[in-house]
């Protein structure tokens, strides 16, 4: 699934993964972030907090977001895909300056939302301009090959990943979370190459991605973000390893970036932080 079209003249909203386990209680510096990008005091936000089985998700983010200035915070109680066909939800969407999606399951959360009213509204509006940030199973949710599941601290191997469609808001790449804290790598790394075409981000809890219109993105908050980059991989053996037996994947490319960095996802590119500034420091030319 393709990201839905930016009409002339107008720029693509941020998209913003987050790797799970965010502060939310001090600095709080991704969700306010969010917040400033979803316009502040004229902020109109919506959350969806589908992944989650807990009832108090949905209001704790509520509280959260007024707490850091955000004009107006709703979320969408949304528990089947009938709740999807909701008219009222629908117009909550459209009036919507940011959207943010909690953690939980991410199969709840695409079963559920995939090919609904509700998806399909979350796919424009970011076409429109709002920025749409997702925790955990809301951050893995994002891409066009969603991280179904998988074991942690294991190698790559030929069935170390499970991967399901996903929203699809975009299809630079395929995301992981809770990365370094659960061990992740080998996972990341099995479903990069089933599609090297694909970059894969690892972000780690309270952190994350802030992918803009032009498709670079900055890391976030207190620990990194792994780009795989599997596109000038010279051999793998994935087309006839057996089930469980380790992978050989030959000339991959890994960055792993901490706050500050910044990322080229259209020139495969990684920049350091500028020391001045704490922001990193990119050549005019690969800023569109």
């Amino acid at each position: 699934m393709c990201p839905a079209l930016v009409k002339e003249n107008h720029e693509r909203g941020f998209i913003i993964p987050i790797g799970g386990g965010e502060d939310r209680v001090k600095e709080m510096q991704i969700h306010r972030r969010f917040v400033e990008l979803s316009g502040g005091a004229d902020a109109d936000i919506i959350v969806i907090p589908t992944a989650s089985q807990v009832e108090s998700t949905g209001p704790d983010y509520n509280s959260i977001f007024h707490e850091l200035g955000a004009g107006k915070v709703e979320f969408l109680p949304i528990t089947s895909r009938s709740d999807c066909d909701n008219p009222s939800f629908a117009e909550m969407l459209d009036r919507a300056t940011g959207i943010f999606m909690t953690g939980g399951n991410q199969l709840r959360l695409s079963t559920i939302l995939g090919g609904t009213l509700v998806a399909q509204k979350i796919r424009r509006q970011n076409a429109a301009g709002v920025p749409v940030a997702g925790t955990s199973a809301g951050a893995s949710i994002m891409s066009e090959h969603m991280i179904a599941g998988g074991p942690s601290n294991a190698s790559p191997t030929e069935d170390a990943v499970n991967l399901a469609p996903g929203m699809g808001l975009t299809n630079a790449v395929i995301i992981d979370q809770h990365f370094t804290q659960r061990n992740r790598l080998g996972r990341l790394l099995s479903a990069s190459s089933y599609n090297p075409f694909l970059i894969g981000l690892g972000v780690d809890e309270d952190t994350a991605a802030f992918i803009g219109p032009d498709n670079v993105f900055e890391v976030v908050g207190s620990g990194t973000v792994t780009v795989v980059d599997a596109s000038a991989l010279s051999y793998s053996s994935m087309w006839q390893a057996n089930s469980g037996e380790p992978l050989s994947l030959l000339g991959l490319k890994l960055d792993v970036m901490g706050e500050g960095c910044r990322y080229d996802l259209n020139n495969r590119h990684a920049y350091p932080p500028d020391k001045s500034t704490g922001f990193c420091s990119l050549p005019a030319e690969s800023v569109k």
